[in-house]
């Protein structure tokens, strides 16, 4: 499918996609996904920098940071993310602010830093004019094994979603049940103090076996605080075959309870894992038999969502040419400005960038995912960047293609 529709948006002028970048930063982009480009180069990265950073192998923070870290990560702190974020206010991109935490390693104490983390990342968006949300991982504030435990039992129990979730926390055992009622009290203090300061609070996907009860909690936290407004989104990840009907119920309950759907639209990070867990296991797979059907799952979903923009506040999170092309399509069909307040367009920080400035120079609402972290937390985050763009058909050549399309533009000059 050609990149261009009639009437559309087109995402091959490589001039405003790298406008914001300098040529030595360019080059340097360049580098790295050639480098990505190799798997071989890609898998060996992928096991020695885990152990190297548990190891405290010197210099291999420092070649991080240089390389793969400044790519695809905004900052170790909060503040240093303002140099970025300022950056590309200039050219019209907003930012999603993202805590790279990834389970606390801490037990309770770490759950409610990662709190009290994410409470100072809403309040820090909230002086800036250009961080309208930040994003959430559940798995920052609750043990994962009591996920996978409320998961496998909620699977077990029939009804629908809240009432499997309900009949679950039932179940639970005097102490665990108080556990998981820290992990609501901490998820609605973030909230709580999102819906006063007018952030968005993203909430990501995990793993199928312990997404039941996050779904659930999600569903909670709207029904609690995307009353007129919307506050909360939750992640719906259309790699997974049953993920397009979950779309569609979580949009009848919301019109039974009258909140905001918030529906951030992604098509999967964890491909790899879930079909080799269900092998191990033995079990269907939870993922899409091919590519064309998590396609036609995702631009249904993107179509559903328009077609319901009254009541579903939805989040375009994909670096899918056509899928994001699709969705302007349809708003110029249906007479909508393509800044409307539901709808919102975003890629992740250092890709797609093709993508993500073509959108805002035609007057989009888009903003770039910006993760931030100290180097150790963020190394699962980066190990998926570096994954995903050597097993991704075409992505790393994609990007390659366009960096190199500007460089010569430049040198032409």
């Amino acid at each position: 499918m050609k990149n261009e529709l009639p009437g559309a948006i087109s995402f091959d002028n490589t001039e405003y996609a790298f406008d914001y970048k300098s040529d030595k930063e360019l080059k340097k982009a360049h580098f790295l996904f050639k480098i990505m480009g190799t798997p071989a180069l890609v898998n060996l990265g992928l096991k020695i920098t885990p152990v190297a950073i548990k190891m405290h192998i010197p210099f291999t923070k420092t070649i991080i940071r240089k390389t793969i870290f400044n790519q695809f990560v905004g900052g170790e702190t909060l503040e240093q993310t303002a140099k970025v974020a300022d950056k590309l206010e200039k050219y019209h991109v907003q930012v999603i602010l993202d805590y790279g935490v990834e389970g606390g390693g801490n037990g309770e104490a770490g759950f409610d830093q990662a709190t009290e983390e994410f409470i100072r990342v809403i309040n820090y968006a909230a002086t800036q004019h250009n961080i309208p949300f930040m994003s959430i991982k559940i798995t920052g504030i609750v043990r994962f094994a009591l996920l996978e435990k409320m998961d496998a039992a909620m699977h077990t129990s029939e009804g629908t979603l809240m009432k499997r979730y309900y009949a679950v926390v039932e179940s639970l055992s005097t102490e665990e049940r108080e556990e998981w009622h820290r992990v609501v009290n901490r998820l609605l203090k973030i909230c709580e103090m999102a819906s006063q300061k007018n952030i968005g609070v993203l909430v990501d996907a995990e793993e199928t076996w312990i997404q039941d009860p996050v779904d659930a909690l999600t569903i909670l936290m709207m029904d609690t605080y995307n009353k007129g407004k919307v506050v909360v989104y939750n992640t719906i990840q259309l790699y997974r075959h049953d993920r397009l009907a979950f779309l569609k119920d979580s949009y009848t309950a919301a019109a039974e309870r009258k909140f905001i759907l918030g529906a951030k639209l992604v098509r999967g990070a964890y491909m790899d894992k879930e079909r080799k867990r269900a092998l191990d296991l033995g079990y269907p797979s939870p993922i899409q038999p091919n590519k064309e059907s998590c396609d036609n799952d995702y631009n249904d979903a993107v179509a559903f969502c328009v077609d319901n923009l009254d009541s579903i506040a939805l989040i375009v999170a994909s670096h899918n040419e056509h899928s994001n092309l699709y969705c302007t399509r349809l708003l110029d069909e249906k007479g909508l400005p393509h800044n409307h307040p539901h709808v919102h367009f975003s890629q992740l920080f250092g890709m797609s960038d093709n993508i993500t400035f073509n959108l805002a120079k035609m007057g989009c609402s888009v903003s770039k995912y910006l993760p931030f972290g100290p180097i150790k937390d963020v190394i699962p985050y980066l190990m998926r960047r570096a994954q995903e763009n050597s097993s991704v058909a075409g992505q790393t050549g994609r990007e390659l293609g366009l960096i190199e399309k500007e460089l010569k533009r430049r040198f032409k000059k």
